[in-house]
């Protein structure tokens, strides 16, 4: 390890918040993008001997992105997950599909983009989710940039729309004694007072990291649900195409391999891009 190691370098986080780097931390997110024990060493290593006052998180994902990138593609691309996810963008209808797919995982029938009708106004909701007796209003937050959390504002509006809603959907034949929930997902997090309140109205909340267990993170990995714009051997056209056509998921490639002839892609480079979405796949199980 570098001499650095044993000096406290203060490195800013996306917030703007200064904190001392802790390369616990790395090697957490290193491990669970599947890197062996030798390769997270050497990288926390050549990382530590770089490090300097000021340095952003941003800058230190990207040297461990590049050299992770140069020993395996897969394990690379399980690494960039976070920030896959920003890059389901520029607008957040590609993280509306996403979230539908995450909770198809769960067992869930949804809905994108479905126009409801309210007890006062009519409402249009990102997704529409029922299993069994449960349905939920479900609202996806997309950020593009990190540091962006959601606070106390947006439950506060999502509930008040969910009663309105809620309120049209009782009376529906069958529906009176179903459970009804407002439901937000977000790819950011959540400030204390939004989770406060969210917990006192019963608002479910799903954010990167919330609830312990049942976050996107957690759901993503336990399920596979790596977006297809994690993958390093596609380029950010043929990922723009992937999104606009509503295939999100790596596994998507995985079992339709013929979407890659449907957006231009030659043989040549189709058997590499496969062969990263396969063991992405594979990793995830």
């Amino acid at each position: 390890m570098s001499k650095k190691k044993n000096k406290k370098v203060s490195i800013t986080k996306a917030s703007g918040e200064s904190v001392d780097f802790d390369d616990s931390k790395l090697q957490v997110s290193l491990s669970r993008s599947g890197a062996d024990k030798e390769s997270i060493k050497k990288i926390i290593s050549e990382v530590s001997q770089k490090l300097y006052d000021g340095m952003t998180t941003k800058e230190i994902y990207k040297l461990a992105f590049s050299m992770l990138r140069k020993q395996s593609y897969p394990t690379a691309a399980r690494y960039k997950l976070k920030q896959a996810i920003y890059e389901l963008g520029p607008s957040g209808f590609p993280f509306e599909h996403y979230v539908s797919e995450v909770l198809k995982q769960d067992g869930f029938k949804t809905k994108v983009g479905v126009i409801v009708k309210g007890h006062c106004v009519d409402h249009e909701v990102d997704v529409i989710a029922e299993k069994g007796d449960e349905h939920f209003m479900v609202e996806c937050k997309f950020h593009r940039e990190q540091g962006r959390n959601c606070d106390v504002k947006i439950p506060l509006y999502i509930q008040s729309r969910f009663i309105d809603i809620k309120k049209s959907w009782t009376n529906i034949p069958g529906h009176q004694f179903k459970f009804h929930q407002g439901w937000i997902f977000t790819n950011t997090r959540f400030t204390a007072d939004a989770i406060q309140y969210a917990t006192c109205s019963a608002l479910k909340l799903v954010s990167w990291d919330y609830p312990k267990d049942t976050s996107l993170r957690d759901r993503i990995n336990k399920n596979g649900l790596h977006p297809v714009t994690c993958l390093t051997t596609l380029t950010k056209m043929e990922k723009s195409k992937l999104l606009d056509k509503g295939k999100v998921l790596c596994m998507n490639l995985c079992d339709q391999p013929k979407l890659l002839d449907s957006i231009g892609i030659a043989k040549i480079r189709q058997k590499k891009i496969l062969l990263e979405a396969n063991e992405v796949c594979k990793l995830t199980k």
